[in-house]
């Protein structure tokens, strides 16, 4: 039985935050008729970034073996031919939208990192793609920064870092691989050149940390959430998080999120998620996604919903009950076509290919109470 139908007229009452959804306040944009679709997208290969560019088109980008790209003009309903990227090399995530420029960068390593990283920035809405000149300071502990594989980057909207481009990143250590948890940890890059030099952040105050997702709130401050995949860490089956409150620079206050699994939690080991934030003035209505399940192999992507900037997350919904892994999340551009959507891009079948799907926030609604805070009181009229 469907817990809240919204309406196009509905007033969201959210405690402690607002009374009303206001006109113009872009809420309503995201409620109406619950909505869901999805179709395939990708037949082979893996790694998932979606982003959403200040033109309102829609691009996926993906690939392990060479890196593509599909675009869609129209809100993710129509999507064009396969466009390449580069024709070698992993996708390293943190696919970033430039927003002051509208220029798109793409990160790609060599190989399976540790590895040499090229960046491709597209100047023509993501149909095509050069590569640039880049460089990438050492952090605080000396060690290069690598990209793979990490949820999209954004552009900082608020306060004196307002136009810094942010991106999460980790350190893999000398030679990757299991036996060099215990020195992982994850991190950022920023940049205040429109992407050309960047800078590393200080670590995440975790070890065995990799793989994250990043927000701006509405405060200005950045809500960082992290994959952990070093077993004998506490609680390893569930996500991590943390806070800045100086641009990226640094990150404080990490605890573990308990109502947010990190992939399939029949292994000691977690699965990289999707986080995004709605584009609403005063309210932080953030969307998570990764795997909801007790089996041993991954399945069942879901999709979580916060309303009060990650502090809870009080709503679920499952989106694929098969097989399924990475995923990624970005939200649609006001004045577009893409405005009122919510884009998931995940992988299937299982790794060799992936579906998009695009929803509403009402369709979110009509999901399953997590127990972790309260749902906000939702009113039509």
């Amino acid at each position: 039985m469907s817990l809240y139908r919204p309406i196009v007229t509905a007033l969201l009452v959210i405690t402690g935050l607002s009374v009303t959804s206001r006109a113009g306040d872009g809420l309503e944009d995201f409620l109406g008729k619950p909505v869901f679709e999805k179709q395939r997208l990708f037949d082979d290969q893996r790694y998932p970034n979606v982003v959403v560019t200040t033109r309102g088109t829609v691009i996926s980008v993906w690939g392990n073996n060479g890196v593509v790209v599909r675009r869609s003009e129209d809100g993710g309903r129509a999507w064009g031919g396969l466009i390449t990227v580069s024709e070698k090399g992993y996708h390293g995530g943190g696919a970033t939208v430039e927003e002051k420029s509208g220029d798109i960068l793409v990160f790609v390593e060599d190989r399976q990192p540790p590895a040499p990283l090229t960046v491709y920035r597209s100047r023509d809405d993501g149909k095509t793609w050069q590569a640039q000149v880049t460089v990438i300071e050492k952090d605080v502990n000396g060690n290069t920064p690598s990209m793979h594989m990490n949820e999209h980057g954004i552009t900082l909207r608020h306060g004196k870092h307002k136009g810094r481009l942010l991106r999460p990143t980790r350190y893999y250590g000398p030679n990757g691989g299991g036996a060099e948890w215990p020195l992982q940890y994850t991190n950022a890059i920023y940049s205040d050149d429109g992407g050309e030099s960047w800078k590393t952040s200080g670590p995440f105050p975790e070890k065995g940390t990799g793989e994250a997702t990043l927000v701006e709130l509405s405060d200005g401050r950045i809500y960082y959430n992290s994959r952990v995949h070093w077993p004998e860490r506490p609680r390893n089956k569930r996500r991590r998080e943390a806070w800045s409150d100086d641009g990226g620079v640094t990150w404080k206050d990490w605890r573990i999120v308990e109502a947010l699994p990190d992939g399939d939690q029949g292994r000691p080991y977690g699965c990289m998620g999707g986080l995004t934030r709605l584009p609403l003035e005063q309210r932080d209505v953030l969307i998570f996604s990764n795997l909801d399940t007790d089996a041993s192999h991954r399945e069942r992507v879901s999709v979580w919903a916060s309303f009060d900037g990650g502090k809870t997350w009080p709503l679920k919904r499952l989106v694929d009950s098969g097989r399924s892994g990475y995923s990624s999340l970005a939200v649609g551009r006001v004045q577009t076509k893409s405005n009122g959507w919510i884009y998931l891009l995940y992988e299937h079948d299982p790794f060799k290919g992936a579906y998009i799907a695009r929803f509403n926030l009402a369709w979110l609604l009509d999901g399953e109470l997590t127990g972790d805070g309260k749902l906000p009181r939702i009113k039509s009229r």
